[in-house]
């Protein structure tokens, strides 16, 4: 419903512009600047069908054609038929841009201008073509170099507006870049500051508990037992006093978050590609033999995209951790989908998987699969257990694993739409 409504818009908006038209042979036929508009709204919406909207637009221009000639003439004569051959050349247009503009060449603008020079082009010779055929024009040979500078000309026009286009988007995109990068320098000088009393704390955490340590010490002796109640007391002192600090920390950093940012929001797509980037150079940075897929699916505006990112920065890096160092080629997908009313973001690796026994685990704070024995380091697992916990309390949704060992582990998250597209 949502492209049907789309498509319409589309093309009243073509049949308003091709009332700018020129026309040739002495005839009904006319070179309108209708195919322009419907050339640029074609790359804008790459959802638009172009056949499906070649066809409504042929429609809507024929009918406004003849609208205006009746409200000018009063009458109908002769113009029904001759018009109607206005939804040829869309439909052809359609047809032919479809046919050339592929999945790999939609972002191509100047494989684009190509393409729409032969829609252009090849449709007008179609619809000359019927009309020689069916008499309603005579045939000339100059017609055709005239078509074909049209063709030029018209598909020129939309490569110039659509490279402005571009490059404007690029100029407003390197505006907001500048302007993260500002609340980001102002975020990380703001968090310095909490990062200053945690480090204090940390201090005053060895003095506890060395003064823990100490008490147990004189119990285990049995020595100075008059002391005891006194150091204990102590000791529960300093522990309220820190506990207090980190409150202050908290708050300031979750002031600092909420409300310090004044980050509105971001589009998925764009949430993506930050993703797909950060995660490429993290793979680089391991030194590890993984290619990284990923399917944006349908965009959305979102508020929610710094949770968003949490998530799925988690789930990768699970993935990125959970494959060997090894020279055969692995791989990580993050697909994205919408079924039912939800969100659907599955992220699978051809990892090593997780054996049975751990699986059910994986969600447990502090439990981890991966230490090295080497260094004795431990991820502690903290990471998918937070993730657990934003998507099932903070947005109202599920995750779902699945694994086999040796051959990679898979992760479904469930999102309602209305907990994320605000």
């Amino acid at each position: 419903m949502k492209n049907l409504k789309r498509i319409i818009a589309v093309s009243i908006i073509v049949a308003l512009s091709s009332q700018i038209n020129i026309g040739f042979l002495g005839t009904d036929f006319r070179v309108s600047g209708g195919i322009i508009f419907l050339s640029i709204l074609l790359y804008i919406y790459k959802d638009l069908k172009p056949i499906q909207t070649g066809v409504v637009s042929g429609i809507c221009v024929y009918l406004l054609r003849i609208l205006i000639y009746y409200l000018g003439n009063g009458n109908f004569s002769g113009i029904l038929w001759s018009f109607q051959l206005e939804i040829l050349f869309y439909t052809f247009y359609g047809i032919i841009y479809s046919l050339f503009n592929g999945r790999n060449t939609k972002d191509d603008i100047n494989q684009l201008l190509l393409t729409m020079i032969i829609s252009d082009f090849s449709s007008n010779i179609i619809e000359v073509w019927v009309r020689v055929t069916v008499g309603v024009s005579l045939f000339r040979w100059e017609i055709i170099t005239t078509l074909f500078l049209v063709a030029i000309v018209r598909s020129s026009i939309v490569w110039f507006v659509l490279n402005g286009l571009k490059y404007y988007k690029m100029l407003l995109l390197k505006e907001e870049h500048e302007k993260r990068y500002r609340r980001l320098l102002w975020l990380t000088a703001q968090l310095k500051t909490e990062m200053y009393w945690m480090e204090k704390n940390m201090n005053n955490i060895e003095r506890v508990m060395s003064n823990s340590y100490g008490l147990f010490e004189k119990i285990k002796l049995d020595e100075e037992k008059d002391k005891w109640a006194d150091r204990a007391v102590t000791i529960a002192k300093d522990v309220h006093e820190i506990k207090k600090e980190y409150e202050l920390v908290i708050r300031g950093m979750r002031e600092i978050t909420e409300n310090k940012l004044q980050d509105e929001g971001m589009n998925f797509k764009e949430i993506i590609n930050i993703l797909h980037e950060t995660m490429r150079r993290e793979v680089v940075h391991k030194k590890k033999n993984i290619k990284l897929h990923f399917e944006a699916g349908d965009n959305f505006y979102t508020s929610k995209h710094y949770y968003l990112m949490s998530i799925f920065r988690n789930l990768i890096m699970n993935g990125i951790d959970s494959i060997s160092d090894s020279k055969e080629e692995f791989e990580i997908k993050f697909i994205h989908k919408v079924k039912e009313g939800q969100h659907v973001f599955i992220v699978t690796d051809t990892g090593d998987g997780i054996e049975e026994k751990n699986l059910k685990h994986i969600f447990s704070p502090g439990f981890s699969t991966k230490i090295n024995y080497t260094t004795g380091e431990i991820n502690r697992g903290l990471g998918l257990s937070v993730v657990k916990e934003i998507i099932e309390s903070y947005f109202g949704g599920k995750i779902i694993v699945n694994s086999e060992e040796g051959k990679g582990t898979t992760f479904w998250v469930y999102i309602p739409k209305e907990f994320l597209e605000v």
